[in-house]
């Protein structure tokens, strides 16, 4: 191992702190990184250092290094501990500051990268929370995601009739600027509610993005409304040499290590899976959710029977002065409904898979989405609102047919 790599790789393992908190970790919590993933394998190297093994840590590493060449930070841990146990280790030992800057810069993205992971071992999320912005999703909605920027950690769903239930949490990367983007090329990774639009295989691709993508609909309703720009947000992986990316390393997608996108890529379904990203999760625990849910399904429901009630007047009530579909003002808008409403003759509507997501920041959002269907019918369209916060009342500001 070079010098230069040499002194990195201890700078690394000795910036980080091996506490009795993390030799506690030993007995894992719910929903942890899956057991005997490459990520797995090199938190046991640091759960036994914490535990005063460095033996057996030894050992750990060195098979994780035999078997996985292309994950840097464990093969920078595992040339640490030979240092360390031919007594080389003070020899080599360079101050961050006295590296060359590459090296420095190395040291310093390699570090973050580790204490995030091991942060993933020491920090989990509270048993059976869910993120705040999950307020409702229909059993027909298999999947939901979240990512927390403040930890590098995206945290996969599992939903059914009984509700979220946390399943895997994995590693990202996200901007080389950090965290909510506002333009075309400014290197940030957005922050807000978004959805999975399609499934791109690796043959579509370049090697650079892995086995494959899921695209985001990044710039959203709400997004576009605050005039931000840009195209082409997702999640994906990584070359096929090397595992994984430094913590700011993208030009604003979300990237996973490739065996993780993979299992995405397999299990989760376009259009209907929500993507949450948020400069870090507020988790809660779902009966705190009942309270948000019962406005947001009261404040669906008053529209729904506005626009069965057929009176325009009244359902134009719920809707912004600056509303928008894309290609309609309010005014528009208004003689879109008056047809829609007579072509209805005052037929009850019934709302299928109803899904509430919400989202605060300087403003409070909720996105609302729908299957209307028409009293005596099978099917109807599935329909999309956002809702935001004018004087203190909900108004809708975007409604549009997505599917």
């Amino acid at each position: 191992m070079p010098r230069e790599l040499t002194a990195v790789a201890v700078a690394v393992l000795c910036g980080v702190a091996f506490t009795p908190a993390l030799s506690a970790a030993a007995k894992p919590r719910p929903a942890a990184v899956s057991q005997g993933s490459p990520e797995a394998r090199l938190l046991e190297v640091y759960r036994l250092l914490g535990a005063g093994d460095s033996r057996q840590a030894l050992v750990k590493a060195e098979s994780l290094a035999r078997d996985v060449p292309n994950f840097q930070l464990a093969q920078l841990v595992y040339g640490d501990l030979l240092l360390t146990r031919r007594g080389k280790l003070d020899a080599v030992a360079v101050p961050p500051s006295e590296l060359p800057a590459s090296a420095a810069a190395q040291w310093s993205q390699l570090r973050q990268e580790a204490t995030l992971r091991l942060a993933a071992l020491t920090e989990r999320p509270p048993e059976n929370a869910v993120p705040r912005q999950f307020i409702d999703i229909p059993p027909s909605t298999r999947h939901a995601i979240a990512v927390d920027a403040s930890r590098s950690r995206m945290y996969l769903f599992v939903n059914n009739e009984h509700g979220l239930r946390l399943v895997s949490d994995h590693y990202v990367s996200l901007g080389k600027l950090g965290m909510d983007k506002k333009e075309q090329g400014d290197q940030r990774t957005p922050l807000g509610v978004y959805f999975v639009t399609s499934r791109l295989g690796g043959a579509q691709l370049k090697d650079f993005y892995g086995p494959g993508a899921l695209e985001l609909n990044y710039p959203n309703e709400y997004d576009r409304r605050r005039g931000k720009t840009g195209s082409g947000i997702w999640l994906h992986g990584v070359p096929p040499q090397n595992f994984a990316r430094t913590p700011q390393s993208t030009d604003g997608c979300v990237v996973l290590a490739n065996e993780d996108i993979s299992h995405l890529l397999r299990d989760v379904s376009p259009r209907r899976t929500p993507v949450v990203i948020a400069t870090r999760i507020d988790w809660v625990a779902p009966g705190q959710l009942d309270k948000e849910r019962g406005m947001a399904r009261a404040l669906v429901e008053q529209w729904r029977q506005a626009r069965s009630g057929g009176d325009v007047t009244k359902l134009l009530g719920f809707y912004s002065p600056q509303f928008s579909s894309g290609t309609a003002d309010l005014a528009q808008w208004a003689k879109i409904l008056d047809k829609e409403v007579n072509a209805g003759r005052g037929r009850e509507s019934e709302l299928k898979e109803l899904s509430i997501l919400a989202w605060r920041d300087t403003s409070e959002v909720l996105i609302v989405t729908f299957g209307e269907v028409l009293k005596g019918q099978l099917t109807g369209p599935m329909k999309r609102q956002y809702w935001g916060k004018e004087g203190g009342q909900w108004k809708i500001f975007f409604e549009g047919v997505i599917g």
